[in-house]
């Protein structure tokens, strides 16, 4: 039996976000597309139990967990070191930087090798966006991958292109893109949950933390430039934080409505319901929500990040960043409105099209044949 080793860290420390629908996502298609006489290993930090079941519960078809004795945060220190290697051999599928990365003999053990996943270049080209810690740690897993991984998967041609400027990966990198997360079905009862979730009738829609690189604080800035009266809602995992920072922006209260983390089937909700979204980020990998939202078939309208602009392919309004961002950006949220709504609208639906978990599932076995 061949076995495929996947790391469900982000899957197991927290249910929601981006980062575990990514990885839940793949792992559910490497489960549906394993070749005949292959299985899926998820590899995950000592856990509650309850993550653990959380986890075998998204990613149903699991061969089964393999559980480290260490928790996230000392196995990323371990890793970071590279001690505390896992008990599995063969083939290591890391859906993050979060991979133990040694020396391994390819030579004797051609089936022993890791590949481990890079979502943006942000620490190398814009570090004053990320924590210190994060900068650092990226840094310091991203030098042993580059003398250890067996492969690099990046999401799109951008990152690849801003890290070949920065490591020597040469040709170990794949682009491999995320897609649609296709667990985001809306409740049945629409009208009902979206009352208890306070939706406006109209609104438009980011799915944003409120880190640097997402921008909010500009968007916030620019939704009290519009001329429409329609509010923002804000999904993300700081609740407050954003509310702190709507309140600096001087945005009254019936202007924005901040929801804080949602689980799939309340975000499928908010997607459905809303009349645009917008992504303010000043520096993205691949862009999973703006994925989200044209599958939602809505409107876009983002900052002209290269990432972005890759994604969505001229399906949306690619504002460019700089000094006077929050009235260009207000300006394209008043212009998105009846035929070129409609334009936009029909543009998402058929560049999510592009984008499937099963090709990218297919593609990550096709990289560990080829390796």
């Amino acid at each position: 039996m061949t076995t495929l080793r996947v790391t469900l860290d982000e899957l197991a420390a927290a249910p929601y976000g981006g980062m575990a629908r990514y990885a839940g996502e793949l792992a559910r298609a490497l489960v549906a597309t394993a070749p005949t006489g292959a299985e899926v290993v998820g590899v995950v930090p000592a856990s509650p139990e309850a993550d653990y079941e959380r986890v075998l519960a998204k990613v149903p078809g699991l061969a089964s967990l393999e559980k480290s004795a260490l928790a996230r945060r000392e196995l990323a220190a371990a890793w970071r070191r590279g001690i505390a290697r896992t008990s599995g051999t063969g083939m290591m599928h890391a859906t993050s930087l979060l991979a133990p990365l040694g020396a391994h003999d390819r030579v004797h053990r051609s089936s022993d090798q890791v590949a481990v996943t890079m979502h943006d270049a942000i620490a190398w080209t814009a570090p004053e966006l990320l924590p210190a810690r994060a900068v650092s740690w990226q840094r310091a897993m991203a030098k042993r991958a580059e003398r250890y991984a067996d492969a690099i998967v990046v999401p799109s041609h951008a990152v690849a292109e801003e890290l070949d400027a920065h490591l020597a990966f040469g040709d170990r990198i794949r682009v491999i893109p995320g897609a649609p997360s296709s667990s985001l079905l809306p409740p049945s009862e629409l009208d009902g949950r979206a009352a208890e979730l306070g939706l406006p009738e109209r609104y438009l829609l980011t799915v944003a933390g409120t880190e640097p690189k997402k921008n909010l604080a500009e968007l916030f800035d620019a939704v009290r430039l519009t001329r429409a009266d329609v509010p923002l809602v804000v999904v993300g995992p700081d609740p407050e934080a954003a509310r702190e920072l709507a309140d600096a922006a001087r945005l009254s209260e019936d202007r924005f409505l901040v929801l804080g983390p949602l689980a799939d089937e309340d975000l499928g909700l908010v997607y459905l319901r809303a009349q645009v979204y917008v992504q303010p980020s000043l520096a993205e990998g691949f862009g999973l929500a703006v994925a989200e939202a044209l599958a939602f078939g809505l409107p876009v309208v983002h900052t002209e990040v290269p990432a972005l602009d890759e994604l969505t392919a001229g399906a949306a309004i690619s504002v460019p960043l700089g000094d006077g961002l929050p009235a260009r950006l207000a300006e394209a949220i008043d212009a998105v409105d009846g035929e070129l709504a409609e334009r936009l609208a029909t543009a998402a639906g058929d560049r999510a099209s592009a984008f499937s978990w099963r090709d990218s599932a297919e593609k990550v076995w096709q990289l560990h044949a080829d390796l």
